[in-house]
């Protein structure tokens, strides 16, 4: 039990407290008044009231690493860059992988990892998917393939560090474990690279790892990805300031400041009639595909030269002026809306990180269940189950074939199905799969003589119509907002946005509001501008709080004001419990450096550690932690050091009273993670703090 109130920063600061309404469980102003109570869940008192966060200025630091390395994780495809900090103007990609797909032109490597039979790790990305695909299917059945798994830490709403992931063959490990093999495959492979490129013997202390996530990720995602990190070998946990969680679409933001006007597709260019455009799909596909060859070209470089001030396009912008950046990944859509702040350049949040799960991945859902309206859901199952590797064949089959479907397209997509397929389909069935085809309802898809399945304009459609139906909804919804009306600019980016389909959509949804930009290097925007944001942190200013955050306290219970439920009776005194004690609101916009304080004191001599529950909510229409929707989230956790023997303390010269001991905490809800610190007022020493949204 402890007590709590905001420590004064300085004399014009300090608020006396009112006896009548504030107090808290278990600890003291004055001994007798303090209520004890079983209520493990609300256990400290405000004894001021809470004002807005308050700003410390902090200069702008000069980079302390020699190099920043950035891994873009993704849930379809993942990679790397860095940048040296003395030449800063030059972004490096990673090399290019072994067996990569024909037609891709990005850089990055299948998101799969291969564990062998008896867990350890074996590959990952293309020689993951090749060496799994030439595996004998009986010996196939006791590797552990995971594909796409980064979906499932958005997914999971309970994530802990002992949550599993489900292997193709139904074998289940933790999940913290194969994301730190793969991130430990990033760390190697580029640990090698930045040393063949470095002049000088890099310390480990002297690079800066960056990692991407989901902007709509809550903060245990954003830990998991943290502790991975810890676990992979890419920094300790004892300097974690060496690594930093960018979120997807403001690096992505960040990278479109540097654009040049040849470096973007226009879609607002293109001229539309009736939704159509005046020379047919042609043109527009063309323009997407000279660029893409363009970038081709250039790839032997690897080397990506970025402006050192910001871009063409952005000398087009005003202060004020307002722009959304849409991230259409594999699993995921994020959007951010921003506003420069001239002539420094920084960002300012507009509106809370919004999206959902509507990546390029709905699409290949989509098609398994075309394939089990057609064959039956208990042969798909069954397939996937019995020839895993197979299965993995036919999604890539589709995947590449997804790549070029495009509006307008007037012939058929054959996709290959593997010959296992086919002969399990005869022996589950006793019929052909042709047979299958012909019976079933599904007319727009048929059969070819050369053993494939054609895929008519019509059901290529129909596959892409509901995840971009989602994502053209969701953009509509947050440009109405009024936070957000006046936009000038839309940048579509992530990998989903290399599609003619997800393009044509936006352009004819939202041409008309505002200028729609494609970088030519759509699926690698992230990756460069993780980079830049290791750089430079600082260049986002101003965010926003995507929940209610705050801690249960007890207040003086007030007759008409308070239910009657939440009366506590202690040594004579009635105190209201569950009250909920805001750090920060919802949608609150909060400045980097902007700081929320509190002070605890430990409810009895010599406790060494206070455990203060913390707790969140998507509203900010919210009294007590016990209302719908308010839920426990996270722990601040203090460990508190031997207090000093001072004259006066228990055991001292002067031997007299104690003087209560005060802990002043020091919460930022202004960065990717919310971060806390906390000193010991008394002695001035640091008092190990952490915060912690894994235990649940």
């Amino acid at each position: 039990m402890l007590y709590k109130t905001l420590a004064p920063v300085k004399m014009a600061d300090m608020v006396q407290p009112d006896p009548n309404s504030l107090q808290m469980p278990g600890v003291n102003l004055s001994a007798p008044s303090s209520p004890a109570t079983a209520r493990n869940d609300c256990s400290i008192t405000p004894l001021t009231p809470s004002p807005s966060p308050r700003v410390e200025v902090r200069p702008r630091m000069a980079c302390p690493f020699s190099v920043v390395v950035a891994i873009d994780f993704g849930t379809t495809s993942s990679g790397y860059a860095f940048s040296f900090t003395q030449d800063s103007e030059a972004i490096h990609m990673m090399k290019r992988w072994e067996g990569g797909d024909p037609g891709v032109a990005n850089q990055k490597s299948p998101t799969c990892l291969l564990l062998t039979p008896d867990l350890r790790f074996h590959s990952f990305g293309f020689a993951a998917r090749d060496f799994y695909h030439d595996l004998d299917p009986e010996e196939a059945r006791h590797w552990l393939y995971f594909d796409k798994f980064k979906m499932k830490i958005h997914s999971t709403s309970d994530l802990t560090m002992e949550t599993e992931l489900e292997a193709v063959n139904g074998r289940r490990v933790r999940a913290i474990e194969v994301f730190a093999h793969a991130l430990r495959f990033f760390r190697e492979h580029a640990l090698k690279e930045v040393k063949d490129q470095s002049s000088s013997v890099l310390e480990g202390e002297e690079i800066r790892w960056v990692i991407t996530v989901p902007a709509v990720w809550r903060q245990p995602a954003k830990q998991f990805m943290r502790e991975a990190a810890y676990l992979a070998g890419l920094v300790s946990s004892d300097c974690p300031e060496q690594l930093l969680i960018a979120l997807e679409p403001e690096a992505a933001s960040i990278y479109c400041r540097k654009l040049r006007l040849h470096q973007v597709l226009d879609l607002s260019l293109q001229p539309i009639t009736n939704g159509l455009d005046l020379d047919g799909p042609r043109s527009f596909d063309s323009s997407f595909r000279q660029a893409r060859e363009q970038l081709r070209r250039s790839r032997h470089s690897r080397t990506f030269l970025v402006e050192s001030g910001t871009g063409e396009l952005w000398s087009e912008l005003q202060t004020g002026d307002k722009y959304i950046v849409a991230d259409c990944g594999g699993g995921t859509v994020d959007l951010t809306v921003h506003q420069i702040e001239q002539p420094q350049g920084t960002l300012k949040e507009l509106y809370k990180a919004s999206g959902g799960p509507y990546g390029a991945v709905g699409v290949d859902l989509a098609f398994e269940a075309m394939l089990c309206q057609i064959f039956g859901e208990d042969f798909i199952q069954s397939f996937k189950a019995k020839r895993p590797a197979a299965w993995v064949d036919l999604t890539i089959a589709f995947e590449a074939r997804k790549r070029t479907a495009a509006p307008g397209r007037a012939n058929a997509l054959n996709i290959s199905l593997p010959f296992s397929f086919i002969d399990y389909y005869k022996r589950h069935r006793g019929q052909s799969v042709e047979a299958a085809l012909r019976k079933s309802s599904m007319n727009i898809v048929k059969w070819s003589s050369q053993g494939m399945l054609r895929l008519t304009q019509e059901a290529m459609n129909e596959l892409f119509q509901p995840t971009i139906f989602n994502i053209v909804k969701h953009i509509e919804a947050l440009m109405a907002k009024p936070e957000v009306g006046g936009v000038r600019f839309l940048f579509l980016v992530g990998g989903f946005a290399e599609s003619p389909m997800l393009q044509k959509a936006v352009q004819k949804a939202l041409g008309r509001m505002c200028r729609i930009i494609i970088p030519h290097d759509v699926g690698l925007t992230i990756l460069k501008g993780a980079v830049l944001f290791g750089l430079d942190p600082t260049v986002v200013r101003v965010r926003r709080c995507p929940l209610t955050y705050g801690v249960g306290v007890l207040n003086r219970f007030i007759e008409g004001r308070h239910p009657r439920g939440k009366l506590l009776i202690k040594d004579g005194r009635e105190w209201c419990t569950d009250i909920l004690d805001r750090f920060v609101s919802v949608d609150q916009s909060v400045a980097l450096g902007e700081v929320v304080r509190r002070s605890y004191t430990p409810a009895r001599l010599g406790q060494r550690k206070i455990i203060i529950n913390i707790y969140c909510s998507a509203t900010d229409d919210v009294t007590y932690i016990s209302d719908p929707g308010v839920r426990k989230c996270g722990t601040i956790i203090l460990e508190l050091p031997e207090p000093l023997s001072l004259p006066g303390a228990v055991g001292g010269a002067g031997g007299g009273v104690p003087e209560r001991r005060e802990i002043r905490a020091t919460m930022q809800f202004g960065d990717t993670e919310i971060k806390v610190t906390a000193v010991d007022v008394m002695s001035n020493r640091t008092v190990r703090a952490s915060i912690d949204f894994l235990s649940n």
